[in-house]
């Protein structure tokens, strides 16, 4: 087996995964911080001249993917003494082990003369001299090549950690421009990583908080394009779109799917009273949920859809609060100084995300769906709305700058507060919505 020292993450949050346990490992854990692990990717082999600058761009993209993790660390090309010049040649061991390869990647591509794509990839463990799992090959249109480079990077992560990955996903937020007392904002959607963004709606009105549902194909949004909040339903596909739960005198607003996909929970306002409320999508029943004289708003499912995760201020201040998916007795979570919000159940169920406000900061955190284990991953001038990972290792959410001239962006952080990045995107965003994996 690779000596994987990625799974010291694992380690640390007491989830070893399956794979630690086939194996000779290496772990080196020094005080929480993680050796990252070498790998080595030379540009795949192109097998006919179709496929040159696929070739070469699907080896970048693998090679960002894992590096952006924080867990993995690229060997330059220039660094590497072998070649790659067959996918079928012999792998000269020693020489990724002259360099400290631990991991090496090798690929080709091929097009078609019906511009279809074919990319076929091997994992090896250099020193072990032997394949980590059987090589595979994806196929599919030219144009998607970004999406196979991504499921070949999801493969490699997934055997060297023993978890899913995330590559191959999508997020859907608010693209922001012009001033900061004035701005547009319209639904846009892009690969997890910033490429290949595309807007949903106009700037005609302001738009919240898209969550998506749990195949990826629909989104939930809030709009003001009547003067009140307001949900919509958007088809990812078509941008068709429809009001949901047209009730005169109420506004509606915070939504999210349930599990299933048929039924959402969100916030419904009525006579200065806020509270929680179930939609069946096919039927249109409402069921009502919460029935207190506070605001309870920002509901979450847990994976399993037996609970909910919300934000109440019921005991005088935001604080969070968990309950059967059918309404009845809530029972609070959140314990610590401040103020709680946003709260997101992990996509493993383990933990729950959230944003707070303590001392003049904002924090991104996270902690055990019973309030237990604590802790804050960022602090800044404004952090907020966190969005969970396909697999439920890393957090992305809004930060806003101060002042002025202040705007926001989107960052994102794996569950221990390691690795905060940007993520790339040509302007303003936030209120980030993180796709399931694609089919």
């Amino acid at each position: 087996m690779l000596r994987i020292l990625t799974l010291a993450l694992a380690m640390a949050l007491g989830t070893l995964p399956a794979l630690a346990q086939t194996g000779p490992l290496r772990i080196e854990i020094d005080e929480g911080v993680i050796e990252p692990l070498p790998f080595a990717i030379p540009d795949f082999v192109a097998e006919n001249a179709a496929a040159a600058d696929y070739a070469q761009n699907i080896a970048r993209v693998v090679a960002s993917d894992l590096a952006g993790t924080g867990l993995f660390r690229e060997i330059p090309a220039e660094a590497h003494l072998a070649t790659v010049t067959s996918f079928d040649s012999p792998v000269q061991y020693s020489d990724w082990k002259a360099i400290n390869a631990q991991a090496l990647i090798t690929g080709a591509v091929s097009v078609d003369g019906n511009g279809r794509l074919n990319v076929k990839f091997r994992l090896l463990d250099v020193y072990s001299e032997a394949p980590l799992g059987d090589g595979l090959q994806f196929g599919g249109p030219a144009g998607s090549w970004r999406r196979v480079a991504h499921k070949v990077a999801d493969q490699v992560y997934a055997r060297i950690t023993g978890e899913g990955g995330y590559f191959d996903s999508r997020l859907v937020f608010v693209s922001e421009a012009g001033p900061k007392n004035a701005r547009q904002k319209r639904l846009a959607i892009m690969d997890y990583d910033g490429a290949n963004a595309q807007f949903l709606t106009d700037a005609s009105s302001i738009v919240l908080a898209p969550r998506f549902s749990p195949t990826g194909d629909r989104v939930l949004y809030t709009s003001y394009e009547t003067g009140f909040p307001r949900i919509y339903l958007l088809d990812v596909a078509t941008a068709a779109r429809r009001a949901l739960d047209e009730q005169p005198g109420t506004m509606t607003f915070a939504p999210r799917f349930a599990p299933d996909g048929r039924r959402v929970v969100f916030s419904l306002s009525q006579g200065g009273n806020t509270d929680l409320f179930e939609l069946d999508l096919a039927s249109g029943r409402r069921t009502r949920l919460t029935s207190a004289p506070s605001i309870e708003t920002a509901p979450s499912f847990s994976p399993d859809g037996s609970q909910i995760v919300f934000e109440s201020d019921r005991s005088g201040t935001p604080q969070l609060y968990i309950m059967a998916a059918n309404g009845g007795e809530a029972q609070r979570i959140s314990f610590g100084q401040g103020r709680y919000g946003t709260p997101v159940w992990s996509p493993r169920g383990d933990y729950i995300a959230f944003t707070k406000q303590s001392q003049g900061r904002f924090h991104i955190g996270v902690m055990r769906t019973d309030g237990s284990e604590e802790r804050l991953l960022t602090a800044s001038f404004l952090d907020e709305g966190p969005t969970w990972s396909p697999n439920g290792r890393v957090i992305m959410f809004t930060r806003e700058t101060s002042g002025a001239q202040g705007a926001p962006a989107l960052y994102s952080v794996d569950i221990t507060g390691r690795n905060l990045r940007r993520v790339p995107f040509d302007g303003s965003a936030s209120d980030p919505a993180w796709s399931p994996l694609l089919p």
